[in-house]
Formats: structure tokens, C-alpha cells, sequence
């Protein structure tokens, strides 16, 4: 029967559309979607944020004579279980280089690479290795974002997440000292170069390769048939290959080289620019060089007129129109007409080119900061010149103080944001407050360290180390005898080791 409600309604047969609700619930919908995506992108957000929160760093650590990893922590994720030292080549990114089954006299070994989870990755190849390296100052350091790797007897190049960079078809691949980012290849017995993307820059085709500066855009060293040329970033021949030897001095289109047993200057034409008057080149300035006779430096101009006498036992140019010179083993600043900027008083003067203001030491390891006038700013014991933070900390007057790179004075708790602990002092004992000023550990301490950016502090008590975490809970009683070691730094109960340059952990 039907409803007497739709009696006399055209249409009655037929189902109707109430438009009203059809638009109410395609609202709905689209409410419901736009919620969806709004609560999407929410825990996204909170998600991505947690990731940034949650990244770690890895480090490696050494007990009972094996080597393991911790994380930022202090939390074990490898166990010390492996007889040689696990290399961590970025402390970043959890990939954790192991070496084993080594055989010391014939020199063979296995290598794996682990991740956190302690699996093995990367397991298409026969090796997997950090591709290693030295500062100036000899000190070890490594590609952070490349591996070598070794298929079928040959080494390639992989990313840390294990993408191909470069076929596996070199006999040899290797870091060129002192320079990030490029790398040295051998296929064949000839030498190329490679960047750390695995983009070819140089084909293997020379009797060897080397950078002429710090980077390749500088150009690059090459050798064929024991004589020496150079050619530009884009492969074009700038001097043809027929020194006996070519320098790593040069400055624009001014080159230092040897030919025929004779040390000169040369344009990139090959024209001789500077030929006697000197033992050795040092530095090529924009219309002089610094130059070494009879064991003493001084500077010349390309047509050989003396500016400056060969009276220096050091002589660099570290600013345009500004050198740091060495005399009567004293370092001080002169200009280029040799006239005096800075007194002979000093035990070393280093320049800082970031923030544009020279560190001059004492014999009694105090410092002086100049700025770019050769005004003496600031005076103390530098502890930190942190160029990434852009701040200086000193001890001046026994108290340690913080200073920007204008050599404004600024509270510890200003310049170290993240800290929740800063170290006080009160009747020569230390302790630590919060960024408000309150007591969190009394002053019973006889030394402290500043907590570091992963929370941790080391207390000293009756010679004795012991570490804090963020809230100023004891983790570790004083109880480490460290006396000889140069850095106290602490990841939970894990000192750094002794030697700080192989940069390890342990508990001893």
C-alpha cells in the first residue's frame, strides 16, 4: 500500500533524490576527507618530527679488547664482540664497518658492513670499506657519504643507502690526501679522478692525476711518460706535459714548475715568468711571490724587485696585502712594503677567515683575538673557536666566559641554547644549574666538564671522573682515573679513549 504521504506527487514510481541531504552528506564527505588529510599531514609532521628527534649518532666503543658500537644514548648496538676496531665513517648514519679473519702475515682479511639492527647490508659485494684520509696536521678522517666496494676483484662505489655510484671496475680507488670529495681511480695501471657522486672528472688514462689545489675546479696535475703537465676542469690542456715536476703553488693563470733542472714561474702560454733570484717559490701573490733564499723568506714581484727582504723564518700570506711572519722565532704581522702590524711577540698567529679576526698565542698558552684591524679585542685562555656556532669560549680572570664573533660577551645559557645543565662555581667547587639559575648538582665538584650536545657532563671528585645525564642524575660515580688523557668527553658510563684522533669509547 502505499504511503499516503506521496499521494498526488508526480513521479511517485520513481525513487527521488533529496537534494538537500545529498549535499549535506557530500559535505560530510568532503569534511571527512579534509580531516583525514589534515590528521594525515599532523602525525606526518609529528612523525618527520620524530625522526629528526629520534636520529642518532654511533660511535665505537672498546672493552675487555673488542669493539663494539653505542648510540648517542649509551645504549649497546653492537656488542664488543669484534677483534679489530668497527669503523663508523659518518657517525649520522648506522653503518658500521667490521673487519675480521684477518691474517697478519699475509695481509688478507674479510670485511661486512652492519646497521643498527646488527644485519648485515650490502651484501652483494665481496668488500665494503671506508674510504679514509689525512688533514694537513696528519690527522685520520673519512668520506662521509661514500663506500668502497669490491665485486668480481674490482672496486666500485657505493652511497650509504647502498646505491651504485660507480661500476665495480677499477683496480683501486683511493682518497687524494687532505682534499674531500675527489678521489683517485687506477684501471690499467693509468690514473683518473672521480667526485664523490661517482661523476668522472678525470679518465684513467694518465700515468697519474693529482689536484693542483684543494678542489678540482683548480684544475688537475698530470703525468705521462715521467713528465708533468696540467689541464683545466673542462680537460683542456693548460700547460703541455714536459716538467720534470709542477708544484702545488700557483695562483690564476701563474704557475710554479721545474724544467730542465731549473725552478720557474710560468704563464698558461708556458712563457717564463720568474726564473732566478730565489731557491724556492712559497706562495704566488697577485703581482709577487713569497720566496725562499738561503733558508729565509721574503717577497718579490714577478719582475724580480725585492719588497720585501729574504730576512723571515716564516712568511705566508693569509688576507690580501696581510701576512703572518716569523722572525727571531716570534710570529707577528706585516703588509706587503714589510711595514709592521703586529708586534714579534707571539708563539704561533692563526687567521680565521669566517669570522675575519687572527688568534695570536703566548708561551704561557694564552691568547690574544684581533680583529681586522690588529686590535687586540679579547685576551684569555681560548678553549673553543667554534666556527659552526659562531662563538669563542675563553677563560678569562679564572672564570670562563662566551664571546660572538663581534666579541660581544653573551651568557653561557645564550650561547648554549639545547643545555639544560651549566656549570657554576661558588669557594673554588663546581656545580650546575638550570637555565634559570636553580641548584640541580651542588658545588661539591673539584672539576667539570660542560655538558655536551648529547647530555652528558663529567664531575671530578678526588682525582677521579665521573659523569652526569640532562637532569643532573649521577650515572657514573667518580670513579675513572684520567689523568693522561687529553679530552674528557663522556656518552653514558663511555669515556673517549686516549687517543682521541681514532675517536673510540670505553670504560676503564
Amino acid at each position: 500500500m502505499r504511503n499516503s504521504r506521496n499521494r498526488g506527487r508526480r513521479y511517485d514510481t520513481e525513487p527521488r533524490l533529496n537534494m538537500k541531504k545529498v549535499f549535506a552528506v557530500i559535505i560530510a564527505i568532503l569534511v571527512i576527507i579534509m580531516f583525514i588529510y589534515i590528521i594525515k599531514g599532523f602525525f606526518g609532521k609529528k612523525e618527520q618530527e620524530t625522526k629528526t628527534i629520534i636520529s642518532k649518532s654511533y660511535f665505537t666503543i672498546f672493552k675487555d679488547d673488542k669493539w663494539g658500537v653505542i648510540d648517542q644514548d649509551a645504549n649497546v648496538i653492537i656488542d664488543p664482540s669484534y677483534q679489530e676496531m668497527i669503523v663508523i665513517p659518518n657517525s649520522k648514519v648506522d653503518v658500521f664497518l667490521c673487519t675480521y679473519d684477518v691474517n697478519y702475515e699475509t695481509g688478507e682479511y674479510k670485511t661486512k658492513a652492519l646497521n643498527s639492527k646488527n644485519q648485515e647490508i650490502f651484501l652483494d659485494y665481496e668488500s665494503v670499506e671506508p674510504v679514509s684520509n689525512k688533514d694537513d696536521a696528519n690527522n685520520l678522517w673519512y668520506e662521509d657519504n661514500v663506500l668502497k666496494v669490491k665485486k668480481n676483484g674490482k672496486f666500485g662505489l657505493i652511497n650509504y643507502e647502498g646505491k651504485k655510484l660507480l661500476d665495480s671496475e677499477y683496480d683501486n680507488i683511493s682518497a687524494i690526501l687532505g682534499t674531500k670529495n675527489a678521489l683517485k681511480v687506477e684501471k690499467n695501471g693509468k690514473y683518473g679522478i672521480v667526485n664523490d657522486q661517482g661523476v668522472i672528472l678525470v679518465e684513467p688514462r694518465y700515468d697519474d692525476v693529482l689536484l693542483l689545489g684543494k678542489e678540482d675546479k683548480s684544475g688537475f696535475i698530470i703525468k705521462e711518460k715521467n713528465v708533468y703537465g696540467i689541464i683545466d676542469y673542462s680537460l683542456n690542456k693548460v700547460l703541455d706535459t714536459k716538467y720534470e715536476q709542477v708544484y702545488f703553488v700557483y695562483n690564476k693563470d701563474k704557475y710554479y714548475v721545474k724544467e730542465n733542472g731549473v725552478k720557474k714561474i710560468v704563464n698558461k702560454e708556458g712563457k717564463d715568468v720568474l726564473t732566478t733570484g730565489f731557491d724556492d717559490i712559497l706562495q704566488i701573490l697577485d703581482d709577487s711571490v713569497i720566496f725562499k733564499k738561503d733558508n729565509k723568506m721574503g717577497v718579490m714581484t714577478f719582475d724580480g724587485n725585492i719588497k720585501i727582504n729574504p730576512e723571515y723564518e716564516d712568511l705566508v700570506q693569509v688576507k690580501s696585502g696581510n701576512l703572518i711572519a716569523k722572525n727571531q722565532n716570534k710570529y707577528g704581522i706585516i703588509d706587503l712594503e714589510g711595514k709592521q702590524k703586529v708586534d714579534f711577540k707571539y708563539s704561533n698567529i692563526q687567521y680565521e677567515s669566517k669570522p675575519d679576526f687572527y688568534i695570536a698565542d703566548n708561551e704561557n698558552f694564552e691568547s690574544d683575538i684581533l680583529n681586522n684591524n690588529f686590535e687586540v679585542k679579547l685576551q684569555g685562555m681560548l678553549i673553543d673557536c667554534n666556527l659552526d656556532d659562531g662563538y669563542l669560549k675563553m677563560i678569562v680572570d679564572d672564570e670562563t666566559k662566551y664571546y660572538t664573533f663581534k666579541f660581544e660577551e653573551q651568557k653561557e645559557t645564550e650561547i648554549l641554547k639545547d643545555n639544560t645543565l651549566f656549570v657554576n662555581k661558588k669557594d673554588g667547587k663546581y656545580g650546575f644549574s638550570d637555565k634559570e639559575g636553580n641548584v640541580v648538582i651542588e658545588n661539591i665538584y673539584d672539576e667539570v666538564t660542560v655538558q655536551n650536545k648529547y647530555g652528558f657532563a663529567g664531575v671530578k671528585k678526588n682525582g677521579k671522573w665521573g659523569v652526569v645525564n640532562k637532569k643532573g642524575e649521577i650515572i657514573q660515580e667518580p670513579v675513572y682515573d684520567l689523568e693522561n688523557y687529553l679530552v674528557i668527553n663522556f656518552i653514558g658510563r663511555w669515556h673517549l679513549g686516549q687517543d682521541v684522533n681514532m675517536n673510540y669509547y670505553n670504560q676503564k
